[in-house]
């Protein structure tokens, strides 16, 4: 089964989540005659569930299923799955949060379960006994538990409407356990999986204690989602302590790393190490984002301020996840990425959320932007949109697909 094809249609799907950022940036620019919210919903489905899901997919199924028997129920669902995804983006644009829009996202559902099942019935007995497979697992189940997000839009639509508290913590729900949960968690697996793979062992002791305090974060640290409302007190505390659990899982992991450090740079190339060692500087700076956002007096300034949430989904989405997909992608031979492709990026990831953590801050202050400062974003997003199209383009082209 080609593999790297699959890739290619997960990029396809990037460059299409490119393309609708920079007509979103121009918005503000330019007099475009298109529903902002219908563009911004296809935007984000494509960017979490053609991207992500599909890259993550991919390499879950080589490294635990790709056997010949599963090829064929696997190539049916995935499959399945794009009929999925492609039916939302092309109803989103045109219709928004309506039927058609709701029956392709209903469908994509039940075929990410279809996966978990898969995933859960046909790992080996021996591949059960992995710290990698113990990762995955749990992402899997936080994905089915982020579900229950979109499960309960149609009922509070139907009975509180949109306009309600509930609506939007469903919502909040939702992203919270794909951001924090499923995408985070089993990028860890995949990175435990490597260290197996070149018999880089952390202690049981040690991988449970990461385990324990890491799953602990991504629990409690959804009550941050809920600050908004300005809650009792004891909300503030629990989401307080998750971000501490994540610290501390972060300082667990960090220290095995780092008594293993000349082993662990065996295994990665020098620009697969770059990517990684950004990936956990970003990392710690979102640990940061989380442990200051559990103050209430900083909770309610983020309440009133969209830029900086909008800035911090970005950093987790187009920093620590998708460079770190970038990182595995080109570990696995999946695809290939070269050292100025990957800085252009990084220029457009920096730019973009310099710009948006500023137009926050000119909020929180009650200032004045900067001329032409929308035009700016336009170009940041521009630059997105041409690092992703030449990583598209270098995996089409046939000369440079040598891995």
């Amino acid at each position: 089964m080609n593999l790297k094809g699959h890739i290619k249609i997960a990029l396809g799907y990037f460059f299409i989540v490119a393309i609708l950022g920079v007509c979103m940036r121009m918005f503000q620019v330019v007099d475009f005659d298109f529903n902002y919210k219908n563009i911004l919903h296809t935007h984000s489905h494509i960017a979490l569930l053609g991207w992500v899901y599909t890259a993550l997919i991919t390499i879950i199924y080589q490294l635990f299923l790709s056997n010949k028997q599963l090829e064929k129920p696997y190539k049916r669902l995935f499959w399945s799955t794009q009929i999925s995804i492609l039916g939302m983006m092309f109803t989103f644009p045109f219709t928004g949060y309506a039927l058609l829009s709701i029956i392709f996202s209903t469908y994509f559902l039940i075929n990410s379960y279809v996966f978990v099942r898969l995933f859960l019935k046909h790992t080996s007995i021996e591949q059960k006994k992995t710290n990698s497979y113990k990762l995955i697992r749990a992402s899997l189940w936080l994905m089915v538990l982020s579900s229950i997000g979109p499960w309960a839009l149609g009922g509070i639509m139907n009975t509180l409407g949109s306009a309600s508290s509930w609506y939007r913590n469903a919502i909040y729900f939702y992203l919270h356990f794909q951001y924090n949960g499923w995408f985070l968690v089993a990028l860890l697996g995949i990175l435990f999986f490597i260290f197996e793979k070149h018999s880089i062992s952390f202690s049981q002791k040690t991988f449970k204690l990461f385990f324990k305090l890491f799953l602990g974060g991504v629990i409690l640290t959804f009550f941050l989602s809920v600050l908004w409302m300005q809650p009792n007190s004891i909300f503030y505390f629990l989401a307080g302590i998750g971000s501490v659990f994540q610290i501390a899982a972060f300082v667990v992991l960090f220290n095995a790393v780092f008594q293993n450090k000349q082993l662990i740079k065996k295994p990665f190339t020098k620009l697969e190490g770059v990517l990684l060692k950004t990936v956990g500087l970003l990392f710690f700076v979102k640990l940061l984002f989380q442990l200051i956002g559990a103050f209430p007096a900083i909770s309610e300034i983020i309440k009133n301020n969209i830029d900086f949430v909008i800035a911090y989904l970005h950093w987790i989405f187009l920093g620590i996840v998708t460079i770190s997909v970038f990182a595995f992608l080109n570990y696995f031979k999946l695809f290939r990425i070269t050292k100025t492709n990957y800085v252009v990026y990084l220029i457009a990831f920096i730019i973009t959320e310099s710009l948006l953590f500023y137009k926050g801050f000119v909020l929180w202050f009650n200032s004045r932007l900067i001329e032409n400062y929308y035009l700016y974003l336009v170009i940041a997003s521009t630059v997105f949109l041409i690092a992703i199209t030449w990583l598209l383009v270098l995996q089409i082209n046939k000369k440079n697909t040598s891995y």
